[in-house]
């Protein structure tokens, strides 16, 4: 069984992504890793050179960022770099720049992997997330925030991905049918420096268009993002972080300092907690299908 890993990136030092860390999350359990990079004015290119590492095979490539309905300039950056996996690989990880995967979940992935490899009715695997807000002592708890994405695919060329870059699709918009594994993606996009988190954003919301058609604005009331006034429902975070990151935590030079005791979940999401764990009823949006077979 062959994997391969791939993603996109642009600005990964501007915007301070944890790039680094993303690839060297996945890159034990993979055979060759795929990144398209954008081209960047920030020294991203270089970073990735500098790693040094054999198994990374470098796509450049151009954005298209005009604003549109959505960002799916995000999807199409994504296509290219899956375009060149080899074909010889089984599976495909995707991971994004501002992902994370601990290592305890290596073995719970590849024996997966092993088990739905040759199952038609199996196109990918579904993860688990955790969203850090603020620090990387919070974990986002809000319906707001997606619980789960698919992260692993098949290497099947009628796969493509799809949106914003989220999630995927094959053949004519059909969703992907997914076996859940008990291992989680680490979400770091909300960790940074409030400055950088600010520039981000904003670069983010430039690719869609108004109702005007036009770039749409983030806040400009701040130079840097502020992480208070847009908390919603936070919680701390109880576990363990990838060894890879480690040093990047070690290093965090801002505070985020929030009461506790002033995040509460809606009424929404309460009703929506209650008819998944005692109903049996999800209504949660899925950008998939689970698989019975």
């Amino acid at each position: 069984m062959k994997i391969a890993g791939f993603s996109f990136v642009k600005n990964a030092v501007l915007y301070q992504y944890p790039l680094v860390e993303a690839i060297r999350s996945i890159l034990p359990i993979c055979d060759e890793f795929v990144i398209a990079v954008g081209r960047s004015d920030d020294g991203t290119l270089e970073l990735i050179q500098n790693m040094k590492e054999p198994k990374i095979k470098i796509i450049e490539t151009v954005w298209d960022e005009k604003p549109k309905e959505g960002p799916h300039v995000l999807a199409v950056e994504t296509n290219k770099a899956m375009a060149h996996i080899s074909s010889e690989m089984d599976w495909a990880f995707y991971i994004q720049a501002d992902e994370v995967v601990h290592e305890k979940y290596f073995e719970t992935i590849k024996t997966a992997m092993f088990e739905y490899k040759d199952h038609e009715n199996v196109d990918g695997l579904l993860f688990n997330y955790l969203h850090f807000y603020g620090s990387y002592d919070y974990v986002a708890t809000s319906s707001n925030w997606y619980n789960h994405e698919i992260r692993v695919i098949k290497n099947n060329p009628a796969i493509y991905s799809h949106g914003d870059a989220q999630g995927f699709r094959k053949n004519d918009n059909e969703k992907l049918r997914v076996k859940p594994i008990e291992a989680y993606i680490h979400h770091y996009g909300w960790t940074r420096e409030p400055e950088a988190l600010k520039r981000k954003q904003a670069n983010f919301y430039s690719m869609y268009e108004d109702e005007f058609g036009k770039p749409k604005d983030f806040e400009k009331t701040a130079d840097k993002f502020e992480y208070e006034h847009f908390v919603s429902s936070i919680a701390p975070f109880e576990g363990s972080h990838p060894e890879v990151i480690a040093q990047l935590i070690k290093n965090k030079n801002w505070k985020f300092e929030y009461d506790i005791s002033m995040s509460n979940k809606s009424l929404k999401d309460k009703a929506k907690e209650f008819l998944k764990k005692y109903l049996g009823i999800n209504t949660y949006y899925t950008n998939y299908i689970i698989s019975k077979d």
